[in-house]
């Protein structure tokens, strides 16, 4: 058996390993099938957070199936990641209502409680809550205050919520839901819900190598 210099040995493991890596490392993202950039990068209201976005409907089955899916991702994510939801209303009357719903919802500090029940009413009940009156019958029912609901949900405040909701999805070029947008200027793709929030994470972890790359190096005295 050959012989090598120790120098040599160093070197030659180094560069098996180095090939090793390579031959494992997860493929990087591709922009149009794992992910999309937008082209103009959006603003974002959770300083220091990477922002990352739901858009959403209560009237939308498969949102309704992701939901759960959202629930046990959001409850890994490091102190760094926050979620926004924003529901869509794609000029549809009854999507529309479920906007109001929303943030009526959350006006009356029901969201929490009622959030996981409106949609199972929708989807497994087969409820027809698309309406105020049903809608605000249905909250107090189920324990949320109709009165608080029923005032927010013509309200000036959820009104102007839901025009800046359909302005947000048309600025991220929302054309289906669920769909998952990280910090203002990318769109997460997948065919299935587990690509989607895989290609999430990996849109988060991108972002905060970027700005650990933009950080300047402390300088030493």
């Amino acid at each position: 058996m050959p012989r090598y210099p120790r120098v040599l040995k160093t070197a030659l493991g180094t560069l098996v390993a180095a090939l090793v890596l390579a031959c494992t490392a997860a493929p990087a993202q591709e922009e149009g099938k794992n992910f999309r950039t937008l082209a103009a990068a959006q603003p974002t209201s959770s300083p220091g957070k990477i922002e990352v976005i739901e858009f959403f409907s209560f009237a939308c089955p498969h949102c309704y199936e992701f939901f759960p899916l959202l629930e046990t991702w959001l409850a890994k994510q490091p102190k760094d990641v926050v979620l926004l939801r924003v529901p869509v209303g794609f000029n549809r009357p009854a999507w529309i209502n479920m906007q109001r719903a929303y943030y009526a919802l959350q006006a009356s500090g029901d969201l929490a409680r009622l959030d996981g029940a409106l949609f199972r009413a929708i989807h497994e009940e087969r409820r027809q809550l698309f309406d105020e009156q049903s809608l605000a019958d249905w909250v107090g029912a189920n324990g949320g205050n109709s009165d608080r609901f029923t005032t927010a949900y013509t309200s000036f405040s959820v009104n102007n919520q839901t025009v800046q909701a359909d302005t947000l999805a048309e600025n991220y070029r929302i054309d289906g839901v669920p769909s998952m947008a990280v910090n203002g200027e990318y769109v997460a793709l997948g065919s299935t819900f587990a690509e989607i929030l895989d290609n999430t994470d990996k849109l988060i972890a991108r972002v905060r190598a970027e700005r650990t790359s933009a950080t300047p190096a402390p300088k030493h005295k």
